[in-house]
Order: structure tokens, then sequence, then C-alpha cells
């Protein structure tokens, strides 16, 4: 027998632009859209450009996150947020993630809460302040993170008062 309360199964849906633009940026790695350079051997693809990374002394800092596969349902027990800085993630082997986000000053709004399926040919940028789990990979894989680092720390840890679970893929 389970005994764990839950706040419910909450249904994810697909990342887009519209849907996602309260909590941050899509990044369509693979747009159509490029200038052509390097003498017509590469197209260059300039992707939404709203990194917020310089605040409270901070400088921008490249991580890779080698992630491993989660279960897709949770249960998710709690969430995070960088009050100093926004933070983007970009898949370089091809895996997908969901994202697990919500706004609210003080604590998650569990009434804004949302789920994202990212695909491998995605990748976002979290504003600064919004609520957000850990990265959930579905596929083991590598991450590129972009974010802020600097001599104050920046995660802010609020528990769920019960466990979430996702909907199933």
């Amino acid at each position: 027998m389970n005994t764990e309360q839950s706040l419910g199964i909450l249904s994810c849906q697909p990342l887009t632009a519209q849907s996602f633009s309260p909590y941050g940026e899509v990044l369509n790695l693979f747009a159509p859209t490029h200038q052509t350079i390097n003498q017509g051997t590469s197209g260059r693809l300039n992707l939404p450009g709203g990194l917020d990374l310089m605040g409270d002394d901070g400088q921008a800092v490249l991580a890779v996150f080698h992630a491993l596969a989660q279960n897709p349902e949770g249960p998710c027990h709690m969430l995070e947020r960088h009050q100093r800085g926004s933070q983007t993630f970009v898949p370089l082997t091809g895996a997908r993630c969901r994202l697990l986000v919500a706004l609210g000053q003080d604590q998650p709004d569990l009434r804004t809460l949302k789920c994202f399926e990212v695909t491998g040919q995605q990748g976002f940028t979290l504003h600064k302040g919004t609520w957000h789990h850990p990265l959930m990979a579905l596929d083991k894989g590598a991450f590129l993170v972009l974010e802020r680092q600097g001599p104050t720390e920046d995660c802010e840890i609020h528990s769920l008062p019960l466990s979430l679970r996702l909907s199933p893929l």
C-alpha cells in the first residue's frame, strides 16, 4: 500500500515559446532561420538573449551537467529558484527532459505549476526567480548549462507540502 500523500498528477505539455513565456524562453536549436558564415561552411542561429547573469557581483559560468535518466513520473518533493541570475540548459547529446516550473514571490504559487516536455532539439532559459525542479532528464545525457556564479550562494529550496506526480509519457 502506498502511504505517500500526493498533490495529485500534473499533466505535462509540449514546451512552446508562448506557454513557457511567464517562466523563461525556449531555445529552438534547429530553427530554420540562420545567417550563413565562415565562407558558407556554417549557419549561425542566434538564440533569444534573455540572460541575466551579472547581478550581485556575479559572472557567467559554463558547466556541463552529466544527467542520468529519471523516472518521468516523479515523485517531485521540492522546487528551487535562483534570485540573482537566469539559468540556461542546452542538451549536448539530444537528451530529453521534463521541466517543472512555478511562479511565486516568497514560495511557489502551486496554481501556476506547469510541467513541460522538452525535446532533445530544444534548450531553455529560466527567468531569474522562476521556481523549478532540478534537471529531470528522461534520457542519460549531457547538458550545457549557462548560469550565474558569484560570491553569494544563489539557490533557494522550497519543499512541497505533499509529493507531486507527473503524467506518464
